[in-house]
């Protein structure tokens, strides 16, 4: 009765095995679990990368003003007629360099 008993123990977790630790096993779908839920998460902040991408490609084909934000903080430039005043912190310098002839109206600019 004691050898019956053993060999149906034995029997009962060689049936376990694979059920835990093969390779359909629950670990393995834990783990795969997990990396679809990585990369769900990438999928979704991907996306929303995307969608920021998306909607300033139609703010530049449609309008002006993308255009003109970016010409102002990306390359510094400043519209005919306005006056570009720079505040600096108490004790920084300010590097001044060679002035740029502007297109057309005769006067220099300088940029920074």
């Amino acid at each position: 009765m004691r050898l019956i008993s053993i060999c149906l123990v034995a029997l009962l977790l060689l049936i376990q095995f694979p059920l835990w630790l093969g390779k359909g096993g629950w670990l393995r779908v834990w783990d795969l679990d997990k990396q679809v839920e990585a990369a769900q998460k990438k999928n979704d902040e991907l996306k929303a990368r995307n969608a920021k991408l998306n909607s300033e490609v139609q703010d530049l084909k449609e309008g002006t003003g993308a255009v003109e934000e970016r010409a102002r903080y990306e390359l510094g430039m400043i519209k005919d007629g306005e006056i570009f005043v720079q505040v600096l912190a108490p004790g920084k310098t300010a590097e001044v360099s060679a002035p740029v002839p502007s297109s057309g109206t005769g006067r220099a600019e300088t940029r920074q």
